[in-house]
C-alpha cells in the first residue's frame, strides 16, 4: 500500500528544497514520505500514460500504474544514477508491468480457448474439404457475373479497396460503382442460395 503520508506540495517545503527526480528517489529510499508523495504526484500522469497505453483497458492501467507506484516506494534503494535517470528508471518499470500484464492477460486467454476447444473433436480433413468447396462455388458463382461486376467485386472484398477507390481504379463515378456491386452481389446471394432474414 502507498505510504499515506501529504505530497510535499501540500504539506509545506518540498523535501529537497526544489530536488529532482534522483534526489526524491534518494530521499524515498530513505523512508520518506514526504518526498514520496512529491515523487508520485511528479510520475502518476507519465506511469498512468504508458500503461494506458500498453493495457488499453483505464481499469486495468490504474491497477498497474498503482503497482509499479509502490514497486518505485519499495524499490527505490536499487536505483542507480549512474545506469540512467530517475524517469528512465520509473518508466521502464511502469512499461515492464504493463507488458507482464498484457501478457498474463493473454496467456488466461489462451488456457480458456484451448481448454473450451479440448472437448470438442475437430477434423482439420473435413474442415480443409468445405473450405475448397465453398471456395469453389464462390469460383463458380463469380463467373456468372459480368466482367464489370466480377472485376469491382474481386476489387473490393478481396482486394480490400473501398467504394471510392474501385471506382478510380476502374475509371468509373462512384454511383455506378454502387450499383453494379450491388447488382452482382444480388446475383451472388442467388447463385450461393443464401437466405437474407
Amino acid at each position: 500500500m502507498i505510504p499515506s503520508g501529504e505530497p510535499a506540495e501540500r504539506a509545506g517545503a518540498a523535501p529537497g528544497g526544489g530536488a529532482g527526480p534522483e534526489d526524491l528517489l534518494a530521499l524515498v529510499a530513505r523512508g520518506d514520505e514526504r518526498a514520496f508523495g512529491e515523487l508520485y504526484d511528479l510520475f502518476a500522469p507519465k506511469v498512468y500514460g504508458i500503461a494506458r497505453r500498453v493495457v488499453r483497458d483505464p481499469a486495468q492501467a490504474e491497477e498497474v500504474a498503482q503497482e509499479v507506484l509502490v514497486e518505485v516506494w519499495r524499490t527505490a534503494g536499487r536505483f542507480d544514477a549512474g545506469k540512467g535517470s530517475a524517469s528512465a528508471w520509473v518508466l521502464t518499470i511502469a512499461h515492464r508491468r504493463a507488458v507482464d500484464r498484457v501478457r498474463a492477460a493473454q496467456a488466461s486467454a489462451d488456457r480458456e480457448r484451448r481448454a473450451a476447444t479440448s472437448d470438442t473433436p475437430y477434423d482439420e480433413v473435413v474442415e480443409a474439404a468445405t473450405a475448397r468447396l465453398e471456395s469453389q462455388q464462390v469460383r463458380r458463382c463469380l463467373k456468372g457475373l459480368t466482367e464489370l461486376q466480377r472485376e469491382a467485386i474481386t476489387l473490393a472484398y478481396y482486394g480490400g479497396h473501398t467504394y471510392r477507390e474501385v471506382a478510380e481504379l476502374l475509371g468509373s463515378a462512384l454511383p455506378t460503382i454502387k450499383t453494379r456491386m450491388r447488382d452482382g452481389l444480388i446475383r451472388l446471394r442467388d447463385c450461393l442460395g443464401v437466405t437474407v432474414g
